[in-house]
Parts: C-alpha cells; sequence; structure tokens
C-alpha cells in the first residue's frame, strides 16, 4: 500500500524519495524508534484490550446457562496456618476458629466480577497462611 505526497510516497511506514527513480527508490527511511515504539506499544494495548473483551463476553455468554463450575467454581479447603517459631522452624496448624475456606474462582484467562480465575487459585490454595 503506497500513497503518494508529491516526491515522497509513504509505504508501509516507511518513507522513501521518488524523485530521481521512476520506479521507486531503493533507499528507505526507517521509522524512528520512538516512534516504533509507540506502534509496538500501542499495538499490545490492542491486542490485550481485545483478549480481555473476548474474554468477558465469553464468561457473561457461559453465566446464562450455568452449571456447578461454568463458569463460577466454589473451592473447599482446610486454612492451614504456618507459625514460626523461635528456632527457625515452622509449625503447622489448622485454623481452630475457622477450619474451612470456601474460595470461588471464575474459569477464564483473566479475573471477572471480583474474582480471581482458576489457573491462578487452584495451585496456590493448598499453601498454608503464614502468621
Amino acid at each position: 500500500m503506497a500513497i503518494n505526497f508529491g516526491t515522497h510516497r509513504f509505504f508501509f511506514g516507511f518513507l522513501q524519495e521518488s524523485r530521481d527513480n521512476p520506479i521507486g527508490c531503493t533507499n528507505l527511511v526507517l521509522t524512528s524508534a520512538p516512534i516504533l515504539a509507540k506502534r509496538v506499544l500501542l499495538s499490545v494495548v490492542l491486542l490485550v484490550a481485545l483478549l480481555y473483551g473476548s474474554d468477558y463476553l465469553y464468561v457473561r455468554i457461559r453465566m446464562l446457562h450455568p452449571t456447578p463450575t461454568v463458569p463460577f467454581e466454589s473451592l473447599k479447603t482446610l486454612r492451614v496456618l504456618a507459625i514460626p517459631e523461635k528456632n527457625g522452624k515452622t509449625e503447622y496448624e489448622v485454623d481452630a476458629q475457622n477450619p474451612e475456606q470456601v474460595v470461588t474462582c471464575v474459569h477464564s484467562l483473566f479475573p471477572h466480577s471480583g474474582y480471581l480465575p482458576c489457573w491462578y487459585v487452584k495451585p496456590r490454595i493448598n499453601q498454608p497462611i503464614p502468621m
């Protein structure tokens, strides 16, 4: 795709002069680093926004016909406390006041509706709570 501006042609983000050569100049003036960085940053932001928007729509569509684990899942586990001792060791105990915890997560790539994604929660759910 080329757009002519007098003796200059704008070709896919590159500016080239075409006054000496009727076919087109073989010397390309490359886009400057700040402009290229802005284009890359804008592309990444648009890609993430598109990915988040499609993930959000996918979760909302699955919310129309929910099942017990789609799109939200409740995980139940014991609350284990990690209590450091004076000798440098750690003692692990089940929480006596609130022994079970229920964590709700969403089956998606990104957090939605205030819940973390299940791919992030499941590996961390059994980790002890440091005191």
